[in-house]
């Protein structure tokens, strides 16, 4: 069955810079098989040594978390769209940045 793939900017290199790529499979699993397949080491990037999407990356099937469906096992059906989202760390400190003046309301 095919279904589609969105693959993110990070990860976009190991798939000819494609951001959407067809994919087989019955399952989650599957799907990320067949990625394999047509673009090997991709699945290293996704998953750990164990097999288990690694915890820094979120796999979403048709905008809902795997990890409340049925994980790599969740089934997937002809049309369905994965979206592969790793996840994005940083930001403030949460304190003041003391090169920079305070801000007040109007600037």
């Amino acid at each position: 069955m095919p279904s589609t793939v969105r693959v993110p900017t990070p990860l976009r290199p190991l798939v000819q810079g494609r951001d959407i790529v067809t994919v087989q499979g019955s399952t989650v699993r599957e799907v990320l098989d067949d990625l394999e397949r047509q673009y090997p080491g991709f699945r290293q990037r996704i998953c750990d040594e164990s097999g288990e999407v690694r915890r820094f990356v979120n796999v979403f099937l048709n905008a809902e978390d795997i990890v409340h469906i049925n994980g790599l096992d969740s089934p997937v059906s002809d049309g369905d769209v994965l979206s592969i989202v790793p996840a994005i760390a940083g930001g403030g400190s949460g304190r003041p940045n003391p090169s920079r003046p305070p801000q007040t309301k109007g600037n």
